[in-house]
């Protein structure tokens, strides 16, 4: 079974060499893309936990020379297309949200996030680290998404999946959770890929007595 993992991993890095991008997560993307219709010609995207860029490849790809894409990392990126800037920021940081929407020419479309945390190996401690990321980026969609938008955000599976699922629905019309097949089989990341982005949540008015 090991060695049927490695083959698939193999191939679809071969095939990312062959094309030109920089990680073989690229596939993800493209698959994903694909199946739902994520990416539009003259979107503004923003990737979070974009390094090294593949998927910032596939984005300003699909976006085109009408669109815009902005990636965000811990680590720098290398330089892409014209159509695409970077930014060393955190996506758990307040403040992340407003440097992203400083940087967007207007609101965001999609708001894409691969981010992975530091694998320990302790199966609990990863779980609750990915589900911390997928919060992080659902919080930054939340400030830059126009309404409408769409998110695609990756997150391992684990007892605090329900609960971030339940949060996106708040958000979103229509949710939906997604294995590509450049995913392998044993692992437990998922996409949930959400559409129609219902605008920011604003508290109820006070109401007067009396």
């Amino acid at each position: 079974m090991s060695g049927s993992r490695d083959r698939k991993r193999e191939h679809y890095y071969r095939m990312a060499k062959r094309m030109g991008y920089r990680s073989r997560a690229a596939f993800k993307l493209i698959q994903l893309d694909k199946r739902y219709g994520l990416l539009e010609e003259g979107d503004v995207v923003v990737d979070l936990g974009a390094a090294p860029g593949g998927w910032l490849q596939v984005a300003a790809e699909r976006v085109g020379e009408s669109g815009f894409v902005l990636g965000v990392d811990l680590v720098p990126i290398a330089p892409l297309g014209k159509n695409v800037r970077t930014l060393e920021a955190d996506i758990l940081d307040e403040q992340t949200a407003d440097l992203v929407r400083e940087n967007l020419p207007r609101r965001a479309d999609v708001v894409l996030s691969d981010a992975s945390p530091k694998i320990s190996g302790v199966w609990t401690v990863d779980h609750a680290r990915s589900v911390e990321l997928a919060r992080g980026a659902l919080r930054i969609a939340s400030r830059v998404l126009r309404c409408g938008g769409r998110l695609l955000v990756k997150v391992f599976q684990g007892e605090e999946f329900p609960g971030l699922v339940a949060e996106i629905r708040k958000r979103f019309e229509f949710v939906k959770v997604s294995k590509p097949r450049a995913s392998r089989k044993a692992s437990a990341e998922v996409y949930i890929m959400a559409k129609g982005f219902r605008g920011r949540v604003r508290a109820a008015p006070l109401r007067r007595r009396g």
